[in-house]
């Protein structure tokens, strides 16, 4: 399973409908979540630029990608950022085969 980071923001039509209507939107996606083969491993409301923060584990991006699709698509949020997460052993693999790669940055050309 990949993790992800969730962070929501709500239209402001949103808000008003959850102000005189009062839920857990958390328990509310979760159904969702796991029908795409994921779950939700921790879920916030959160204030600021973002209104609802989550971690899901899913199987891949394409399911991760198919949950903020759908969510995007159903009107009710402003904005919805994906975030894949690397545990540190992911993240030390990952600087391993960077060292390896051979990636050369640009440099800047001699001034005449």
């Amino acid at each position: 399973m990949a993790n992800f980071l969730l962070q929501v923001a709500y239209t402001p039509e949103t808000w008003a409908n959850l102000i005189s209507n009062p839920q857990d939107r958390i328990e509310a996606v979760r159904p969702v979540v796991e029908k795409l083969g994921g779950t939700i491993t921790h879920g916030w409301f959160a204030f600021g630029e973002y209104d609802l923060i989550a971690i899901v584990d899913m199987p891949g991006n394409i399911e991760a990608a198919a949950f903020s699709l759908a969510a995007s698509a159903g009107g009710a949020v402003r904005t919805i950022k994906t975030t894949p997460l690397l545990t540190s052993a992911e993240g030390v693999e990952a600087m391993k085969r960077a060292s390896m790669s051979g990636y050369k940055a640009p440099v800047r050309a001699a001034r005449a």
